[in-house]
């Protein structure tokens, strides 16, 4: 859905990138650093409460989680464990986020329905992001989504960020919102991999399955 502003915050981050470039950091070093602040600044403000500096710490890493790609491209080290490294370390910092809202509600927003909302939300995103990995490692066409994991972030954090700054029932339904989008994008995504599947075989109903699954 965001695609369109990619090409927008490449320019915007190459500068940064080329800096960078001339030092020994490399692509994997931020990719992992910035899981890391990501996860620390939601694990530790997020349960107590200060969910505006939260978001803050989260998005100033989240950014820099954003420039190893364009490092990677600039230094000429991109690579499929670069690839794999930064979807990894991405569902580790989603979980973190959701994980860190859960606790918040179980603490101190005596919520145990939005707590299990979040939980909702941290399952249905991975979900999306397998379902996609699933289907192209199985050769099938699965480019689609209507959520995908920058609107799925921009949802949940700025729903937080909101909330955290006194604006009242924003981050209830931002994740309700959240959990809906989720779950759309993740039937989205099986739909076009069944089409596809359907497609290669050449028939329709096709119920090949690879193991391990």
């Amino acid at each position: 859905m965001l695609k369109v502003l990619r090409p927008a915050l490449g320019r915007l981050l190459t500068p940064v990138a080329q800096v960078l470039a001339r030092t020994p950091v490399t692509p994997n070093a931020l990719t992992i650093v910035g899981t890391i602040g990501m996860s620390a600044g939601a694990l530790i403000f997020f349960p107590t409460g200060h969910l505006f500096v939260g978001v803050v710490v989260c998005t100033l890493f989240v950014f820099m989680d954003m420039l190893d790609g364009t490092l990677a491209r600039i230094k000429g080290t991109t690579g499929k464990f670069g690839a794999f490294l930064d979807s990894t370390m991405d569902r580790v910092a989603d979980a973190a986020v959701f994980s860190g809202l859960a606790i918040y509600f179980v603490r101190g927003g005596h919520d145990r329905v939005l707590a299990a909302v979040s939980l909702f939300c941290l399952v249905a995103g991975s979900l999306v992001s397998y379902a996609k990995a699933r289907a192209e490692s199985l050769g099938l066409t699965c480019d689609v989504g209507f959520a995908e994991r920058t609107e799925r972030l921009l949802i949940g954090l700025g729903a937080a960020g909101l909330s955290g700054l006194g604006v009242p029932y924003v981050l209830p339904v931002g994740l309700w919102l959240l959990a809906a989008v989720s779950a759309f994008t993740f039937g989205q995504r099986v739909l076009a991999a069944r089409q596809s599947a359907t497609a290669l075989a050449g028939a329709p109903g096709d119920r090949e399955s690879a193991p391990g699954g």
